[in-house]
């Protein structure tokens, strides 16, 4: 019988698995074993330093901070504290840089008023596509014009990337450190881009209807790419801080924007595909671009009166009607 078994070619592959699992430990084996889509296992050694603390955990004193455990911290302040902090975060990033972002209860400063209203449209060829010409934010490819640096780095990590079990070699190190740059680099000249926009739009505008666009899906198409460059996401979270100085910010629900008429609340009868970028009423026969008017039905959806933005005639109905159940009626 044990002959038998030591012939059995299933049970040397069975052997040779429990060897395995031995020696790379079984949750490791596991996670390589996990089908597509599985969530994976996630270590904490492999996770970039994080400390939090509140009250009790820290203090200032003298432009140092003092966390718990006699640890005291040179902290190069951005701006002043506007008031006592409640909390902090020490964090690491990616760069090996460390942050502290401390939490403190504000006021809200009020801009003074303007009268003028605007309506955001999320796009992938241009950003953001407003009522206001003066306001559009056009693609900036940030991360478009940094590719070609990025691959040269990203190839010579491949070349000197360390076989399993091996320490890794002081280029290799040097170019993931590079890579990690050029990648911070990039999510800075995006968020840099975005709260410059947010601020010349809350700043010129009492009331903005955005839409409440939501790029995650764009991820798995041909746009994934763009759509990631573009970084809608971090632009509308910067345009939504406009409520901290006492604006208007409105959240429209995206649904048929680009089939409904901004001049008369016509809807065509079907969806227009993404290379047909001027829109056409089959009820009043208005052209338009197409971002233009989805922009435009932001302020009507969200019950704006349109007098107050560029281009827009005041004429139209302030909100759809009972076709769309889920936007209220003021």
């Amino acid at each position: 019988m044990g002959r038998q078994a030591a012939a059995n070619p299933l049970n040397r592959v069975l052997v040779c698995r429990r060897s395995s699992d031995v020696a790379l430990g079984r949750q490791a084996q596991l996670a390589h074993l996990l089908p597509p889509g599985m969530p994976r296992i996630k270590r904490k050694r492999d996770a970039l330093p994080t400390l939090n603390y509140t009250t009790r955990g820290f203090r200032l004193k003298d432009g140092r901070l003092h966390i718990a455990g006699g640890i005291a911290l040179t902290v190069v302040w951005s701006r002043e504290l506007a008031a006592a902090p409640t909390s902090v975060r020490v964090y690491q990033d990616c760069v090996g840089h460390w942050y502290a972002s401390f939490v403190v209860a504000t006021e809200a400063q009020p801009l003074p008023a303007t009268g003028a209203v605007l309506g955001v449209d999320w796009g992938v060829k241009e950003t953001a596509t407003t009522t206001s010409d003066a306001h559009d934010l056009p693609h900036a490819e940030h991360g478009r014009r940094a590719g070609q640096r990025l691959a040269h780095y990203q190839r010579m990590m491949a070349r000197r990337k360390p076989a399993r079990g091996q320490a890794a070699s002081k280029g290799y190190r040097e170019a993931r450190k590079q890579t990690a740059k050029l990648h911070k680099k990039v999510a800075r000249q995006r968020q840099d881009t975005a709260r410059k926009w947010a601020k010349r739009v809350v700043r010129d505008h009492d009331a903005i209807a955005v839409e409440d666009f939501r790029p995650k899906f764009l991820s798995r198409t041909t746009m994934a790419r763009k759509a990631a460059d573009a970084a809608i996401g971090a632009t509308k979270t910067a345009l939504e801080m406009g409520r901290k100085h006492a604006r208007d910010i409105r959240l429209v629900h995206p649904a048929h924007t680009t089939m409904d008429c901004a001049s008369c609340g016509a809807r065509t009868k079907h969806a227009l595909p993404l290379s047909e970028r001027t829109y056409t009423c089959t009820a009043c026969k208005v052209l338009s671009p197409r971002d233009k008017n989805s922009a435009r039905v932001m302020l009507l959806r969200a019950g704006l009166n349109p007098a107050g933005a560029d281009r827009v005639r005041a004429g139209g109905p302030l909100v759809p009607s009972q076709r769309e159940p889920g936007i209220p009626v003021p």
